[in-house]
């Protein structure tokens, strides 16, 4: 999904000099003929901010009715774009909880990056031997040893509020995690936000390592990325007994092309009868969001 919405137009108003300086308007001058009233002003017709706004809603509900008619005839999925070069947000149920599965991978490179800063030093060769596996190639026991190396669902529960994450849920199996697309948004934010708790150097490496994912896992948001344009990805997908031996299958990443696009995307989805139907699912809700707000 993607935020659209042209650039705005303002009118500025000329305050120019005038050659009668220091003359009554006639309308005010002493004596002489009683003053005529002057002409109203003709209407001039909504704004370019109103009709911005009026585009804007217009997308946005032809990108619902596009969502909610894939619903009906689909397993449950949510999601969210923000689009950083004009600061709007389209959300579709955004509050609502899913696994995260892998892309906690990225939550966990963050608060592990938050925490080597805190400790005003640069990853160690040990965390990085671990981030990297865990983030290109989703490698599960790196993982594992990473997020009892920072301290587990305590640490990263606490890092959570850093991030502003306050809609998901560290469980201590981490794929497990509770989490909403909302949540994830701000968690991407975060990653490219130059006044946020991460500082340049951290932002660069979760960039490095979210850009340079294993070919064989560049689905989700790759798919809506045109020729040129740059992606990072983090996908997650995982079945369970619990869910039927059904798929949650999730993407989240960010496609940005130089002063033209610059948009984070989450797509989280839940009872999917198979991992492939699951990608298929989450890319078409990708590609829709960026048709209708035409990003």
């Amino acid at each position: 999904m993607v935020l659209g919405g042209g650039g705005l137009i303002y009118a500025g108003l000329s305050d120019g000099g005038s050659s009668d300086s220091g003359v009554l308007p006639s309308s005010l001058s002493l004596g002489g003929s009683k003053p005529t009233a002057s002409a109203s002003p003709s209407p001039t017709g909504p704004s370019p901010e109103e009709l911005a706004k009026a585009a804007r809603a217009k997308q946005e509900k032809q990108l619902t009715d596009a969502l909610k008619k894939l619903a009906a005839t689909s397993p449950e999925f949510s999601v969210a774009v923000q689009d950083k070069k004009t600061g709007e947000t389209y959300v579709y149920r955004g509050d609502e909880k899913y696994d995260t599965a892998s892309i906690v991978k990225a939550q966990i490179l963050a608060c592990m990056l938050l925490k080597d800063q805190d400790a005003g030093r640069d990853p160690s060769s040990g965390e990085m031997t671990l981030a990297k596996p865990m983030i290109q190639l989703s490698d599960n026991n790196a993982t594992t040893s990473l997020f009892t190396r920072i301290g587990g669902k305590t640490a990263v529960g606490k890092c959570n509020k850093r991030l502003g994450l306050s809609e998901t849920v560290v469980n201590t199996s981490w794929g497990l995690t509770r989490t909403t697309v909302d949540d994830q948004i701000k968690l991407l934010g975060e990653f490219v936000d130059t006044k946020g708790p991460l500082d340049a150097d951290s932002r660069k490496t979760a960039f490095t390592l979210m850009n340079t994912v294993n070919s064989a896992q560049d689905w989700g948001v790759p798919a809506i990325a045109k020729t040129g344009e740059t992606f990072t990805v983090k996908n997650g997908w995982d079945t369970r007994s619990a869910d039927g031996g059904l798929w949650a299958v999730n993407t989240i990443g960010r496609v940005t092309d130089g002063d033209d696009v610059d948009v984070s995307v989450a797509v989280l989805s839940h009872n999917n009868k198979s991992m492939a139907s699951g990608i298929a699912l989450v890319e078409k809700v990708a590609k829709l969001t960026r048709q209708y707000l035409k990003y």
